[in-house]
C-alpha cells in the first residue's frame, strides 16, 4: 500500500493534519509541545484510491534528550518505509532555523517531497506561503488543517501518486486480530509491543507516560495479521493532571472497545495493585477476550511454586477475571513472548464460536439443569428456552418460568457450565435474562 509520511518541528499542526486527512482523531492534539512521539497509521480512502498515513512525532535535531532523540529515530524509520513525505511548516510564524535544519535529513532520504504550508486559513494569508518555495518541494500546499481548508486538494494530489506504489503486488492479509495492550504506566508494554514485532517500534525510555497516543501496528505471524495497539498508561482517577494525559486514558479505552483481545500487562515483581485491578474491570467491561501477561519474570526470584502463587494472587484480586490465562513473559528477555501470538489466536477464535439453539435446549440445558438439581437439592432451575444471541462476545438469553431474576451465584453457575462445555477460551460470557411478565392486574 502506498504510504505518506507526516513529518516537521513540534507545534506546526502535523497531528491535526493527520485527523483531517483520514477523516477521524486517531491522534491526540494539544497546544503541549511534543503530544505525538510514536508513529501512528491511518488508512484512507479517497477518489476510489487507498494509501496509508502515518503522523510522526515532532523533530528537534541536535538535542541530547532522550525523547526528542528516540522521537526522531522514529521520524526516520517512517521516512525509510514510506513512499512521500510531506513537511508540515507554520505558515503564519514563516521559514525557522528548525525548519531549515530539517530539510537536509529530508532530502537525505532521496524520498519525494512535498511541503505543506499550514496555518493559512484565510485567503489573505496565502501570501506567507511564497518564502517556502525556497525549499525546492516538488509540491507546496497552502493549507488549514484546523478549518479543512486546501485539504481537499492535498488528498487529490495524494491519490493521484497512489495509483502506483513500489509495494504493488505484495500479498497483504485480509481479515486481522486486533490486539489492545493495556496496563499501568511502566509496566512495560510498549516493550513488549517492540519485542513481538521484532523492532523498535514504540518509544522506550524509564520516564512514565511515555506512550501517548495508542498505536497502532501490523504484523504477520504464521499467516495470521495482527494489529497490535500500544496504549497509554492508564493513571487512577485524580491522578491525570495533564488534559494530554487525560485524553489518553480515554483513547487507551476506546481501544479496548475495538480490540478482540487485550493483553493485561502486570509488573511481575509488584504484583497485582489497586490501579491493575481498575484497568482489569476496564478489559472486562469491554467485551473482549483478556491474556493477562506477568511481566518482569526475568527478574523474580523462583522456585516450583512461584507461578501458582502469582496465579493465585492474581485470581484473588480480579475474580472477575477468572477466565482469563495467566502467562509469565520478561519483554526484556523474550522469555515466552513469542506463546503469545498463539493464546491470542486461540481467544480470537474461541469468541467466535456460535452454539446451535438445538444443542442448547435439547442437549446442554437438561444437563446442565439436573446438575444444578444434583448440588442444590430442593432448589429448581426452570429454564423454559436459551440462545446464543451473539458473539464477540459471546452472549446468551435465558429465559426462566420465574418472575424474579436469577441469583448471581446461579449466573456463574450457569457461565462455568457453558465455558466447562463449549470452552471460551480467554473470553468473557454474557448471560441476558428474560423473566416470565407478571400478570396485569384487571380493570373494574
Amino acid at each position: 500500500m502506498y504510504r505518506v509520511a507526516i513529518v516537521g518541528r513540534p507545534n506546526v499542526g502535523k497531528s491535526t493534519l493527520f485527523n483531517r486527512l483520514c477523516g477521524s482523531r486517531k491522534a491526540i492534539v494539544g497546544d503541549e509541545p511534543g503530544i505525538t512521539r510514536d508513529r501512528i497509521y491511518a488508512t484512507v480512502n479517497w477518489s476510489g484510491r487507498t494509501f496509508e498515513l502515518l503522523d510522526t512525532g515532532g523533530m528537534i535535531p541536535d538535542v541530547p534528550d532522550i525523547i526528542p532523540k528516540k522521537i526522531l529515530e522514529q521520524v526516520g524509520a517512517a521516512i525509510q518505509e514510506s513512499d512521500l513525505i510531506l513537511l508540515v511548516v507554520d505558515g503564519r510564524a514563516g521559514v525557522t532555523a528548525t525548519d531549515e535544519q530539517i530539510l537536509p535529513l529530508l532530502r537525505r532520504a532521496g524520498k519525494p517531497l512535498w511541503m505543506i504550508v499550514n496555518k493559512i486559513d484565510t485567503l489573505e494569508l496565502e501570501p506567507h506561503a511564497a518564502a517556502f518555495y525556497a525549499f525546492g518541494a516538488e509540491e507546496l500546499f497552502p493549507v488549514s488543517a484546523e478549518h479543512g481548508r486546501g485539504i481537499g486538494e492535498v488528498l487529490d494530489a495524494i491519490s493521484s501518486r497512489a495509483g502506483v506504489s513500489p509495494r504493488d503486488g505484495v500479498p497483504e492479509t485480509c481479515g486481522e486480530i486486533a490486539v489492545a495492550v493495556v496496563g499501568r504506566p511502566n509496566v512495560g508494554k510498549s516493550s513488549l509491543v517492540n519485542r513481538l514485532l521484532g523492532v523498535e517500534r514504540a518509544i522506550v525510555t524509564e520516564i512514565p507516560g511515555t506512550t501517548r497516543d495508542a498505536v497502532d501496528t501490523l504484523v504477520v505471524r504464521g499467516g495470521e495479521s495482527y494489529r497490535l495497539i500500544d496504549t497509554a498508561g492508564i493513571r487512577r482517577k485524580g491522578k491525570t493532571e495533564a488534559r494530554t494525559e487525560k485524553v489518553s486514558v480515554v483513547m487507551a479505552r476506546k481501544s479496548l472497545a475495538r480490540a478482540d483481545v487485550a493483553l493485561l500487562l502486570l509488573d511481575a515483581e509488584e504484583g497485582v495493585t489497586k490501579l491493575d485491578a481498575s484497568i482489569g474491570g476496564y478489559a472486562d467491561e469491554s467485551g473482549c477476550s483478556v491474556i493477562i501477561v506477568l511481566n518482569k519474570w526475568d527478574k523474580v526470584s523462583k522456585d516450583t511454586h512461584t507461578i501458582e502463587e502469582h496465579t493465585e494472587a492474581i485470581r484473588r484480586r480480579m475474580k472477575y477475571l477468572s477466565y482469563a490465562p495467566v502467562v509469565a513473559v520478561s519483554a526484556l528477555t523474550g522469555q515466552r513472548v513469542v506463546r503469545l501470538f498463539d493464546l491470542i489466536r486461540r481467544a480470537w477464535e474461541a469468541r467466535r464460536i456460535h452454539v446451535p439453539t438445538g444443542l442448547l435446549n435439547n442437549l446442554f440445558a437438561p444437563d446442565m439443569t439436573e446438575k444444578w438439581s444434583t448440588g442444590n437439592p430442593g432448589k429448581k432451575l426452570d429454564i423454559r428456552y436459551m440462545t446464543q444471541a451473539s458473539s464477540v462476545p459471546p452472549t446468551f438469553v435465558v429465559f426462566t418460568s420465574s418472575r424474579e431474576p436469577l441469583h448471581f451465584s446461579t449466573e456463574r453457575f450457569m457461565v462455568n457450565q457453558i465455558r466447562e462445555r463449549f470452552g471460551f477460551y480467554a473470553t468473557p460470557i454474557r448471560i441476558r435474562q428474560r423473566m416470565r411478565r407478571r400478570a396485569k392486574g384487571r380493570s373494574r
